[in-house]
């Protein structure tokens, strides 16, 4: 929970217990708090007091859930490329993000955990699509 003490920042990923989403602070209006979903949408208006920071499975849950939404957005007339989707992508040599994201895989398959390995497939997935084919 938010405290007094504990200004909120923009851009802060929360977890909002009254619509069990994850939200990025944007600003107080009146005596609420304003998120907005991850991945971008229309703004809702929270309790400040019953906020708290988003755990790392709430950012990467909502993560996925906006790049999911991004794709079926997106026009799907070109069909998938089969090498794209049929093994695990690579992660970038030197890119930290793509390190990032390939270790949070491993440590996934570790403890054969297959959602979070997906999950974190499709992250890398999104990250090379945006960063590393300009």
């Amino acid at each position: 929970m938010t405290t007094k003490s504990e200004p909120l920042e923009p851009g802060s990923l929360l977890y909002d217990p009254a619509t069990s989403r994850v939200g990025e602070y944007q600003d107080k209006s009146g005596p609420y708090a304003m998120l907005r979903p991850v991945g971008g949408g229309l703004e809702w208006q929270a309790d400040p007091a019953s906020l708290r920071p988003a755990t790392h499975r709430e950012r990467l849950s909502a993560g996925v859930r906006a790049a999911n939404q991004h794709t079926r957005a997106a026009d799907m007339s070109t069909p998938p490329d089969p090498e794209d989707v049929g093994r695990p992508p690579t992660p970038v040599p030197g890119c930290t993000s793509c390190a990032e994201l390939a270790g949070r895989r491993e440590e996934a398959r570790a403890v054969y955990d297959r959602s979070a390995e997906t999950d974190a497939n499709v992250l890398l997935r999104q990250h090379q699509r945006q960063e590393h084919r300009a």
